[in-house]
């Protein structure tokens, strides 16, 4: 198992932000002190000129470089944030190019970037690392590329970026009604999103993402991008989700059933269990766990 990620990214902080340095400081810990799973450690590769521009316009490039403002209530301009949020791109590029050539491997850095569009930085995300990393895919001649963001919040950035584009897909299961209230239904002819209510038995939340796992795979994509998120948790403090340790193992372990290249990249997650579940999710990964 291959891991990107790279200690700066703890260095910022707002007080009271539930997207908190001890996500990732804490997770890594974690996976640092456990003996069950081989783990290589490596940081993030550089963002080369045109990767980031094919997903964002020059004018939010531009906003996140200056120095003056919040990008919003939930997403603050703190310093040094662009270079932050590019090493997250350069941590999902780095992940897609392992994937192709047969690695597992998991970008753990922050912030995420699912909800950022091609035009707007919002709820936590700056840039959208998952939709770079996608069109890069395709830029490199993969002919089917698909991300699937099993993220308690709708994708609602990676959605607008990807909606009609050529060779790719787009599936979401997420919490709904939720922030940021989009996803209630499919866009286009390429974006598939799966509503579940607040409080939803945990069966029929495994059902809904068994659904889109099946939907992913009848579209054959060449490569998987996964933005995994941890909110779907029964104790996450964002959502009202059901999801349980195990879950993420099961949802591991199905992503390595696909037999395709698959990356994965880290979005949300917010309770103090987050690095127990990230374990059971690469253990899932490895096929090292049983899923229940």
């Amino acid at each position: 198992m291959k891991i990107i990620t790279d200690p700066r990214c703890t260095e910022y902080q707002s007080p009271g932000h539930p997207e908190r340095p001890s996500r990732i400081s804490g997770t890594v810990a974690a996976l640092r002190r456990q003996t069950s799973l081989p783990i290589d450690w490596l940081s993030p590769g550089a963002v080369g000129p045109g990767q980031l521009e094919r997903a964002h316009d020059a004018c939010l490039l531009q906003r996140v470089q200056d120095s003056e403002g919040d990008l919003d209530a939930d997403t603050p301009r703190h310093p040094g944030i662009h270079d932050h949020a590019l090493r997250s791109v350069g941590g999902a590029l780095q992940a897609l190019d392992l994937a192709c050539k047969g690695e597992s491997a998991i970008s753990l850095l922050r912030p995420p970037g699912h909800h950022a569009t091609r035009d707007t930085a919002m709820g936590f995300c700056y840039y959208n690392s998952i939709a770079v990393a996608a069109l890069e895919a395709r830029a490199r001649g993969l002919a089917r590329v698909a991300v699937l963001d099993f993220d308690v919040h709708h994708g609602n950035g990676t959605e607008e970026i990807l909606l009609n584009q050529p060779g790719t897909a787009f599936f979401s299961i997420h919490q709904s009604p939720c922030y940021p209230g989009t996803g209630l239904s499919d866009r286009g002819p390429n974006c598939f999103n799966y509503p579940v209510r607040p409080h939803v038995p945990r069966l029929e939340y495994r059902q809904v993402l068994q659904r889109a796992l099946e939907d992913l795979a009848r579209f054959r994509p060449e490569v998987v991008g996964v933005s995994a998120g941890f909110d779907g948790y029964a104790r996450d403090p964002l959502a009202q989700g059901t999801l349980e340790a195990e879950d993420f193992l099961w949802l591991g372990s199905e992503f390595r059933r696909l037999g395709i290249p698959v990356f994965h990249v880290l979005e949300g997650g917010y309770s103090d269990d987050l690095p127990e579940l990230v374990l059971a999710y690469l253990t899932g990964l490895s096929g090292r766990g049983q899923p229940t």
